[in-house]
């Protein structure tokens, strides 16, 4: 029997395009002599819906876009379809009203559903918000093969894997009792550093235990700030992958299932990245095209400052979008160095971007001598400092408004973690395209960049000289912050691993500096929270996953 993975990039609420998607994927395979097509998780509405799910109308609509697409299917192919399915029983017994289903869409019809059993509710997932587990091991017979059906966190329970039990059920563990020749598990699995290695060795180590061939089929593409990688593979009874997909992109995958042997064949694999940052580079790329594009835009615009971020947030940009539809601002103090402006050109040559130069200097008089009254007898401090940062930031709005770009914001998550960002100013954006990068990360995939293309991409001097803000003579990063491969260790050990202050401290950090960085972490709640979304690559960004209270007193814990 030959299968295909149709690794999807679906939009989400799209219910015509999404099927369109998947009846196009249908007939492409069906002249290939496929006998079963396999989509992601949800692929006719996009993941995740969201309060989507709370329209009536949504829901209705769906359950007649599967209905016309089980009838525009190619006959003799069986298609496993992602959808939601009315939980019938819920008025009667109680529970959600909602299933997070598969469809088995053949010859006209829907033939028959399966329910996902495990319901995720870390981290960015919520599905118990919408969603009734399913209560049944799911499997279907199909040219006499029997084919059990998992719905990506059915996959995560496996218990010797991880050392501990997450739900009470294992549905690998109950089809394989079933005795089904083959496991399919139809995913929309967010993208996280290294998570495909995770990925791979966990169902190894399911595949290997339960002598279960096993084919994994995950989602791609960007919806908000979710990044979903694809990858899909798949994988025979001793747990060797023989299969994989591209990275970060469509892609059509088919695999072969010898009927005397029950087994997978070996097919193509696609190689894996080179390192962490090509890995991070590609999903941010991929991040930005697919935000930009399902946001209705075409052409972006960032502020452009001579610094190390915006040079790597532009150079994403353009790879993403293509140099015509990017826009370089500068926007140079009397307090900006010589350097800031010929670094930031440099960088728009190499990248070949259009640019623009907006001083500020007089607007800085005009603030200046508008709040002077107010401000007499006052230092010189943060608030005229961040006045720059807000001047900058209302022209960009400004350009934005006027031709319709999409603003990106360029901090970093260091620089988001402790609050060395302006409110109203360097925070302005329609999307925050490197929050959830550490600025060690940061240069670390700027010389990556460079080496990779064998040539200067991003002018060295940016990367070698101090970071500085330059809202005052002579700044530096370091003299507001301790140095960044301090600070983001500290900030490593408390937000990813949930480390104490007395454990980062036995780590071999500094008390002083590592109350001063938990105080600032917890202060900068408020700005957080009213920042544009940023694109999540670490198991722990500052998004939809991130639940802290503004209004709190934290000590040091």
């Amino acid at each position: 029997m030959k299968i295909a993975i149709a690794q999807l990039n679906p939009i989400i609420g799209d219910l015509s395009g999404n099927a369109q998607k998947i009846l196009e994927a249908a007939q492409q395979v069906a002249v290939n002599g496929i006998r079963l097509l396999l989509t992601p998780e949800l692929s006719l509405c996009g993941y995740p819906p969201r309060d989507l799910l709370l329209n009536p109308g949504f829901l209705k609509l769906m359950d007649s876009t599967l209905k016309k697409l089980a009838q525009d299917l190619p006959p003799d192919l069986a298609v496993l379809v992602g959808t939601v399915v009315k939980n019938k029983e819920a008025q009667i017994i109680g529970g959600k009203s909602l299933f997070n289903s598969i469809a088995w869409l053949e010859n006209g019809e829907i033939k028959q559903y399966f329910h996902k059993r495990l319901l995720p509710t870390y981290d960015v997932f919520d599905e118990n918000r919408y969603f009734e587990p399913g209560l049944q091991a799911n499997y279907f017979a199909l040219d006499d093969i029997n084919i059990g059906v998992t719905i990506c966190e059915d996959l995560w329970n496996n218990e010797e894997f991880w050392g501990k039990r997450h739900y009470a059920v294992n549905p690998i563990a109950d089809l394989s009792i079933l005795g089904v020749d083959l496991i399919v598990n139809l995913s929309a699995s967010p993208y996280t550093v290294a998570k495909q290695q995770l990925r791979e060795a966990m169902l190894k180590h399911s595949a290997e235990k339960f002598q279960q061939p096993l084919i994994y089929t995950n989602q791609v593409g960007g919806n908000d700030d979710l990044i979903f990688d694809g990858r899909s593979f798949a994988l025979n009874r001793q747990g060797e992958i023989i299969s994989r997909a591209k990275g970060f992109e469509t892609d059509l995958l088919i695999v072969k299932f010898n009927e005397q042997e029950k087994d997978l064949q070996l097919n193509s694999i696609n190689p894996t990245y080179e390192s962490e940052d090509e890995e991070i580079w590609q999903a941010l790329v991929l991040g930005v095209r697919d935000y930009v594009k399902k946001c209705h835009f075409s052409k972006v615009v960032l502020g452009l400052s001579g610094g190390i971020d915006s040079a790597l947030v532009a150079a994403i940009a353009t790879i993403a979008l293509g140099k015509e539809n990017v826009l370089g601002v500068l926007m140079p103090s009397p307090y900006s160095s010589e350097h800031s402006v010929s670094d930031a050109l440099k960088l728009a040559d190499n990248l070949g971007i259009k640019t623009q130069i907006l001083p500020i200097g007089e607007l800085m008089q005009d603030f200046d001598h508008t709040l002077s009254e107010l401000f007499t007898g006052t230092e010189f401090g943060i608030a005229e400092e961040n006045v720059q940062s807000r001047i900058r930031g209302t022209l960009l709005m400004g350009i934005s408004n006027k031709f319709g770009h999409l603003l990106l914001s360029t901090g970093n998550k260091s620089e988001m973690a402790v609050g060395y960002c302006t409110l109203y100013g360097d925070m302005n954006g329609g999307l925050a395209v490197i929050a959830d990068v550490p600025k060690t990360r940061v240069y670390s995939i700027c010389n990556w960049l460079n080496t990779h293309n064998q040539q200067e991409i991003i002018p060295q001097h940016i990367i070698t000289k101090p970071p500085s803000a330059e809202l005052k003579p002579g700044q530096v990063d370091q003299d507001s912050l301790p140095a960044y491969d301090i600070l983001d260790d500290i900030l490593e050990r408390v937000i990813n691993k949930h480390q104490s202050a007395e454990q980062i401290v036995a780590a071999g950090h500094n008390q002083e500096i590592v109350n001063r960085v938990l105080k600032l972490l917890s202060r900068a709640e408020f700005k957080r929270r009213q920042a544009p979304p940023g694109l999540k690559i670490t198991d722990r960004a500052f998004g939809t996953g991130w639940r802290m209270p503004i209004a709190c007193k934290i000590e040091n814990y």
